[in-house]
């Protein structure tokens, strides 16, 4: 009798699984989303013109493979809907208030129009909690609007999704965001969250909302973003899990790496737990590794894992193959940023670079049983036509230029914080705790330099399809192996100021001098390198290094 039980047991599970299985695998019964997943968005810089990229064209994006487009954070229709539900005094006919949403939402639409031309599902990211200045106002509720516990502002909140769905209709889904809100181009609204990172009292509170409005009222798509919220503690990760019920129309968001798109950043330890599908964030054109100004191949190491990840312990998950070979059940597909993350520059003329990860990534994400190595060199002889020999020598550049970044921009030990270079600004490299942890960092900057200038030769060697194209893979690897010059002058004359060595400070202040004259004549050169790091920029970088040379310049 036991052992019947146990083996009826077993069929009922297995049935559950292959049940669960199928929902994230086939159409959902309202919006004809095809599961899994396999979704980009442009992330523009906030506050900033709008990025120029093939990657807004629904069409373009299709025919690489993808089957949703996420429309970026003021692209969405949570800044678009009128709130005559709640009160049509809020954003009165004629006011400027109106005026600008009406005029968004005209945008927004024409821009789904494109989307379901092609069939491509639409998505939109939002920033929640997210109302208009005037209802926060009129209603007296700046000090609790943002707490989803407060019964008015749940109430707002599912008012909200309503309007949302019933105004763009043709809206297959949110993407919510809690992390941080923006608010650079939304002159009328606010946002914030109380308790972001606190399960009890806000996530599990807004999340119940959210699943109870959009995916059992609307049978529309909820992806919820785990990011700065509870993506890095899985005691938190496992109490949102517990706690709200599994939807097939519900999906939690992690980026393969924890924290922002570091490299040297540990593999996301909640990936592959709990009992919610899970897509991938995937950045291709790294904010924090020059946006794709130069060759930074990231596809492999996030298919197969980065080397760094190597030393991370052998039962934990260590890339998105091995999540999917483990837990396929609640695989649901991978979300690339094709462009963009972060702030301002550099801004690229040429997307070839992150053209090349967003391609891979698609198409492994169509069929993961591929090898990430047969889909690049599919890339290169379908996409580049090139031949046989240069495949194999583009594809060496490619994965030299993942070992050179990670090495000029912090070590394989993360002994660098890696926050001390980003955008298209350089602060002052703070030495690494410990003399063998400075060795090492010293050492792989070196390293870093070798393989640039390996990466230099073989763009020279390949025999590109155009000149274009072969103009560009030079002057963009140039451009990497130069930048990462002057990052490697930057750790030593730090070394040197903390060893006291004037003669080693003099020596590389003259290396960093030469490195950027040589830089900032690239576009001399070549006209399709981008735009360039600057000296001068100081946003979200706290010590300035070009300041600081110039003190270490008249003190020695």
């Amino acid at each position: 009798m036991i052992l019947r039980l146990n083996l009826y047991k077993k069929l009922i599970l297995n049935l559950l699984i292959l049940l669960t299985s199928f929902s994230y695998t086939n159409l959902t019964a309202q919006n004809q989303v095809v599961q899994p997943f396999i979704l980009d968005m442009v992330h523009h810089n906030p506050g900033d013109k709008l990025y120029q990229s093939a990657f807004n064209n629904p069409a373009v994006i299709k025919e690489m493979g993808y089957n949703g487009k996420v429309y970026f954070l003021f692209e969405s229709p949570a800044l678009a809907i009128n709130w005559e539900s709640i009160d049509s005094d809020i954003l009165q006919k004629g006011s400027k208030e109106r005026k600008w949403v009406d005029h968004k939402a005209n945008q927004i639409k024409k821009m789904h129009a494109s989307c379901k031309k092609q069939g491509v599902s639409i998505f939109a990211m939002s920033d929640l909690i997210l109302f208009p200045k005037k209802l926060i106002k009129k209603y007296n509720i700046k000090d609790t609007y943002n707490d989803p516990n407060n019964p008015l502002t749940e109430k707002f909140i599912r008012a909200q999704i309503n309007e949302i769905f019933d105004q763009f209709s043709d809206l297959d889904g949110l993407v919510v965001r809690i992390g941080e809100t923006y608010l650079h181009d939304a002159p009328f609204h606010e946002g914030s969250i109380k308790d972001k990172t606190n399960p009890k009292k806000t996530i599990i509170p807004l999340m119940k909302i959210l699943r109870n409005e959009i995916c059992v009222k609307r049978n529309k798509q909820l992806i919820f973003r785990t990011w700065n919220s509870f993506d890095r503690n899985i005691k938190n990760y496992m109490l949102v899990n517990n706690a709200i019920e599994p939807h097939q129309n519900l999906t939690i968001s992690i980026k393969h790496c924890e924290g922002d798109f570091h490299r040297g950043n540990p593999f996301s330890k909640v990936i592959g737990i709990g009992r919610h599908p899970q897509i991938i964030e995937v950045q291709c054109a790294r904010e924090y590794e020059g946006k794709g100004a130069y060759p930074n191949y990231i596809a492999n190491g996030v298919i197969e894992g980065f080397e760094e990840h190597n030393r991370m312990p052998t039962e934990q998950i260590n890339s998105i193959r091995e999540f999917v070979e483990k837990r396929q059940d609640i695989y649901a597909g991978i979300w690339t940023w094709s462009r963009g993350g972060g702030w301002d520059g550099p801004y690229i003329k040429n997307e070839m670079w992150c053209d090349l990860n967003a391609w891979v990534m698609t198409q492994w994400a169509k069929d993961t049983k591929q090898s990430e190595e047969s889909i690049f060199n599919k890339y290169a002889k379908e996409r580049l036509k090139l031949k046989e020999n240069d495949i194999a020598s583009f594809r060496k550049l490619c994965l030299l230029s993942s070992e050179a970044v990670v090495r000029g921009r912090n070590t394989t030990y993360s002994d660098m914080n890696p926050w001390w270079t980003r955008d298209q600004g350089i602060g002052w490299p703070v030495p690494a705790e410990g003399a063998l942890a400075q060795k090492r960092n010293l050492e792989q900057k070196d390293e870093s330099i070798v393989k640039w200038e390996e990466i230099v030769k073989l763009a020279k060697s390949i025999g590109w399809n155009t000149e274009e194209t072969r103009n560009y893979a030079i002057a963009s690897s140039e451009y990497g192996l130069l930048l990462y010059k002057i990052y490697q002058a930057l750790i030593y004359i730090s070394d040197a100021e903390v060893k006291g060595d004037k003669e080693g400070i003099q020596k590389w202040i003259k290396a960093y001098d030469s490195s950027w004259a040589a830089y900032n004549k690239l576009p001399e050169k070549n006209n399709s390198v981008s735009t360039l790091y600057t000296k001068e920029y100081t946003r979200h970088i706290k010590n300035n290094a070009d300041s600081k040379v110039n003190l270490l310049r008249a003190n020695n």
